[in-house]
Parts: structure tokens; sequence; C-alpha cells
């Protein structure tokens, strides 16, 4: 680095141009012929040169400065047609490759080969403010060099880049009343809070009631129906309806009406027509849509909202995808326990009701459609297992200690209407715990607990152990703590869980997460631990609330 580089008319063409007739072109398209479009299309050219005239290819660029203008300067594939996908990695790369096989070609920079080129390398890096740049210097080096300075390799594009891109069905969104791709959920991507301005005029549907729909003071109310329940509040001391829907108010009822802050109602001439659904009738048809397995609806709407109770004692599970989609319906709205609490049986897990007092038709449907025909909510009956437990470690084996590990494993269980069905200690030999972890299956055990033996140390074999008696769909490892080196399979079909050492001194750890899903019949993969870390922390506190605290939530 570092000596000039002298330009006697030796500048690379790009393509079928000459280096100043695409400066040209670059100025027209890009306003002015920036190095990064300059040198993309030296590195589109050298792509091109590469695949074969035949092929119908597309394009791939790494970066979302400059290059992929050089690939719409340069070739049919733009953003707008589809053929051009912006993956920004942040590298200076573009691959074009055949539509239909993956198979193409990657072009990107060497910063080896690069190093002749000074200012080139002082743009690419930043290593000075662009106005301090040799900006004639940095052209000439690009035009000298031209692809030389990069690496061309062959490359094969995964599947997910060769599906043919859709728009999938178009919604009006029901906030703003645009068409969208439904694809994006219940309501346009804008509207979920990804909007790049400041203010948006939306209509408040929330207030919009039917034609027939009218406000009258207290004094013309008497003898007039009461639209809906009308709530009175004695703060500390109950909260309820004073006046239920359908209530015929009398002379009497003005006062009270009065001191509940109300001066004037709803009332409705005639029937209202179907183009509007009543809070009542929104909230059971939510409430009858989103129950599951051992959950029901809690009976008729009160205050405009049904709760949602549990039939059963167990686990609850909620699709929070869907509880999520259904939350961005204005006007509508869901709220839950937190998902994988235990939870006894006739208790509230959920309540949902409408936010205005009449929801326009079109909204209502769309939050049905939301709702789908899976469930929401959804109770999972504890299983009552029979354990076996492994107990390993020489120092127990030898009885240089005396294990406390059965007691906690008994009382977790116990707590959780499980029980151990049999115990073995086991040294730390890998063998030995294959054959202990298959003796257990083999004596009927219906849930394999081991303990400790799975952190790093070169004595802890029972991972190992447990392949070597057959393990499958082993996660090993969680995002809790204590309890990180947890250890999740299945042995002959058998759910397997390894519980690390910490259990013997935290009162709660990763067990006390994992053990209820696995009990509830649930399938635990990758994505559901990790999801645990948010919370996955336990904060030890010296007057434990557990399991009525953030901790694996």
């Amino acid at each position: 680095m570092g000596h000039d580089i002298i330009i006697q008319g030796d500048e690379k063409p790009i393509g079928e141009y000459s280096y100043e007739e695409f400066k040209d072109m670059a100025t027209l398209f890009h306003n002015y012929p920036a190095p990064g479009l300059m040198l993309g299309g030296y590195m589109v050219e050298a792509a091109k040169a590469c695949m074969s005239e035949d092929v119908l290819y597309e394009i791939i660029s790494e970066t979302s400065w400059c290059l992929p203008d050089a690939a719409q300067m340069l070739t049919p594939c733009t953003m707008g047609n589809g053929w051009l996908k912006v993956v920004n990695f942040g590298r200076y790369a573009v691959t074009l490759y055949n539509k239909y096989n993956g198979e193409g070609v990657r072009v990107s920079l060497c910063p080896e080969k690069m190093e002749q080129y000074e200012e080139l390398t002082t743009w690419l890096y930043k290593r000075k403010p662009k106005a301090e740049q040799d900006t004639e210097k940095l052209q000439r080096e690009i035009a000298l060099a031209g692809a030389s300075i990069c690496n061309i390799s062959p490359v094969k594009v995964s599947g997910k880049h060769l599906i043919k891109r859709s728009k999938g069905t178009i919604a009006d969104c029901p906030v703003c009343g645009e068409p969208y791709p439904q694809k994006y959920g219940s309501i346009c991507r804008a509207c979920q809070g990804e909007s790049p301005y400041e203010e948006v005029s939306v209509v408040d549907r929330t207030r919009v009631v039917p034609s027939n729909v009218s406000v009258v003071p207290l004094e013309e109310a008497v003898g007039k129906t009461a639209l809906h329940d009308m709530t009175e509040i004695n703060p500390g001391k109950s909260k309820g309806p004073l006046f239920r829907k359908g209530h015929v108010f009398e002379v009497g009822d003005l006062c009270r009406l009065q001191r509940i802050g109300k001066n004037s109602v709803y009332v409705v001439d005639g029937d209202v027509d179907g183009s509007w659904v009543h809070e009542n009738q929104c909230a059971t048809h939510f409430a009858n849509k989103m129950a599951g397995e051992f959950v029901k609806a809690g009976g008729s709407a009160k205050e405009g909202k049904v709760e949602l109770i549990s039939q059963e004692a167990g686990m609850l599970v909620v699709d929070t995808k869907t509880l999520e989609a259904f939350n961005h319906i204005p006007g509508v709205m869901a709220a839950c326990r937190k998902g994988f609490s235990l939870v006894k049986k006739g208790v509230s897990i959920a309540g949902t009701r409408a936010i205005p007092l009449y929801l326009e038709r079109a909204v209502f449907d769309t939050a049905i459609q939301v709702l789908g025909e899976e469930p929401v909510f959804s109770v999972k009956p504890l299983r009552a297992a029979k354990a076996g437990v492994l107990i390993t470690g020489n120092e127990v084996f030898d009885g240089l200690i005396q294990d406390k590990f059965e007691g906690i494993i008994e009382t977790k269980l116990a707590a959780l209407g499980s029980s151990i069905e049999q115990v073995i200690i086991c040294q730390d030999d890998r063998s030995r715990i294959a054959d202990a972890a298959k003796s257990l299956v083999k004596q009927g055990c219906d849930l394999i607990i081991t303990t400790a033996g799975l952190s790093v140390d070169p004595d802890d074999v029972t991972r190992a152990g447990l392949v070597d008696a057959g393990l499958k769909n082993i996660l090993y490892g969680a995002p809790v703590l204590p309890g990180a080196m947890t250890l999740i399979g299945s042995l002959q079909g058998v759910q397997t869980l390894g519980v690390p050492a910490c259990a013997l001194f935290h009162k709660h750890t990763s067990l006390d997460i994992i053990l209820p899903r696995l009990l509830a019949g649930l399938a635990i993969t990758r994505s559901d631990l990790a999801a645990i870390a948010n919370g996955g922390m336990c904060m030890d506190c010296s007057h434990c609330s557990f399991p009525k605290c953030a901790f694996g939530k």
C-alpha cells in the first residue's frame, strides 16, 4: 500500500460500457457515480460472465448500499419484479443464481487483493471522512482494479429463496381501511406500529354507534331500557353492575345513576340492524371460539365481558400468536393468565370483550376470522407419572456422602400428583449409567429423572451414558438460572429429564419449570426453551413466592 496508481488509458470496461459511459449512466440513475455503484458494476458483470446465456437468473445483494442499483442497471432483475432480493448482511457481495435450482456464483471483495489500492481500501473501511477522500484517485483505482479485487466462487442458494413471492390474500385493514396483504397479520404493519409517520389520522371507530342509538339526559331516561350493564364501584369494597342490560329505568333510579357519575344514557329507537353486534354478543362469541380442551365460557356476559373457566386442574396452554393477532384488532381485547401456569379447576383463566358498546359487523367478522378454528386457551391435566430416578455420583455410590436428591425429587413429584416408582444409585460410569437407565424403562417407569453428572467436568458422564442407552431428541442446556445444564430427551419413548446438581442447593430451578410441562404431555423444543430466557433467572428472594413470581414465566 502507499504507492500512486497511474492510469494510462487502460480503464477496464463495465460490460459493454466504457467506464466513462457507465459513470454517466450512474449519474442519471443514482444522482452521482457513487464508488459503491461503480465497483458494483464490475461485480455484477463478473457474475454475469459466469452464467450461461440460456439461464434465467435472479440476484441476491448482501448489502442495501449502492450494489442493488448496479444490479438493476445491468440486468433485468429489479426490486419491483422480485428478481432482486436484498439480504442485508452488510457484506459487499452479490450472487447471481439459476432461479430454478439455485446454482450460481457469488462475487465478493477480497481484502488481500485490495491492498495495492490505497484509496479504495480507505473508502471501504471508512478510514477517512468522505470530505477528506481523494475522489478522483478513488474512481481511478476502481477503474483500474475492476473485478480483479474480487473473489468469485460457486454457490447453491437455499430453497427458501427459490420460492416465488406472493402477496397472498388482500384485505382491508380494520384500522386504517387500506388494502394490505393479510399475511402480515390481522391489521396492516403500519397500524401495528411500524409506520414511519409521526401521526396518522384514523377514525376512532370505538365511538361510533348505530344510527338509531342516541344519548338522552337522565330526566328523559324514565321508561327507557338500559342498553348495557352499568357498573358501580365502591373503592376497595366491591365492583359490579348496578343495572343490568334490559333494565327499565324508574324515577327512583335517577339518583342512583347520578351517584355513579351518569348524567345521560344510551337509548335505542327500534331494533339495531345486523351491521352491528352488541358487546355482550361479541364477548360470548369470542369466548366460545377461544375455549379449548377443559376450558369453557363462564356463563353470560357481565358488564360486556365473558370469562373463560378451567374445567380441570392442569397447565394453561396459550396460542400466543393468535392471542396477539386478536388484540391487534381495534375494538376487541382478550387477556389471560401467563401461559404454562398451573391452574386449579374452576378458576378464571382468561377474559374477553368488545371495547365499544356496539362493534361494527365487519370488525366482528375479522376478529372471528383471526381466531380461526383452533382454540386459543386450553388446560392440559398433569398425568400421574411413575418416575424412575437415577442418582449418579461416585461419592454417593461409595457412601462417602448421603444422597439428598431422592427427597427433593420425591417432594416435587408429589406436589404435581406423581410418585417415584424406582430409585437406582449408580457410579459415574457411562456403561453402568446406560444399563441403569434401560433397567428403569424395563421396570415400567414412564418418566426417567437423572440427577447431577451434567457439567463440563471429565467425571460427569451422565449425558454420555444416556446417549449410549439410546436417548433421542436431545436438548442439552437451557437458558435458566439456576439450571443451565438441564438435559431433556426421550429414552425408548419415555420422557427423560436430567437435573443438574444445582437443584441440591437452590429451592427452585429449571426442574420446577420443565417438569410440569413434561407431565402435561407437552413437547418441548429449543424454541420453547429459548422463550423461557426472558424471566428465566431466579432472584433467590429471601421470601420465596414461587410460582407467584416471574421465574420461568
